[in-house]
């Protein structure tokens, strides 16, 4: 799907808060009628483009103390395989796959203390993967591509 001015405005938009923007607000912003955002939403999901709508969660606020990168390294042929299998982990909530280098798979975890993040890793290597390093995660702030139609939105200053 090759995505126009109109697509890239309206993903523009809910990646700054697809939670709290109606699709008549994104159709004046957009210059085209609520039913067309709807419409141009749909076949994105339709196509995989949106993938999905997933809240933005302050760990810590929730009782997850400790939010951690967990860098590991797995055989290539087995890559896919591992991360996707990593993810029934209870505690990961994001994984990376890195086309490059040793260190190939990325994931992001949450825990109580030091013994959950244990277990994750415990749990990790029993998949296969080896875990290279952990690292505390202070906070990780989200942010719309400003290539998908910022310049689009009518009236938008960066607010």
């Amino acid at each position: 799907m090759d995505l126009d001015e109109v697509d890239k405005g309206i993903l523009y938009l809910l990646q700054r808060d697809a939670r709290k923007i109606t699709t008549k607000e994104m159709a004046e912003q957009v210059g085209v009628s609520a039913s067309t955002v709807r419409n141009r939403i749909e076949q994105m999901e339709e196509y995989g483009i949106i993938r999905g709508y997933n809240p933005d969660i302050d760990y810590d606020k929730a009782g997850l103390q400790l939010y951690v990168e967990i860098i590991c390294s797995a055989p290539n042929p087995q890559r896919e395989r591992l991360a996707d299998q990593a993810r029934d982990i209870s505690g990961v909530v994001s994984i990376r796959e890195v086309l490059n280098g040793q260190e190939n798979i990325q994931i992001d975890a949450v825990g109580t203390d030091s013994d959950d993040v244990a277990r994750i890793t415990d749990e990790l290597s029993e998949l296969g993967l080896q875990v290279v390093n952990t690292k505390i995660i202070k906070d990780t702030v989200i942010q719309p591509l400003n290539h998908f139609g910022e310049h689009v939105v009518e009236g938008d200053r960066g607010e």
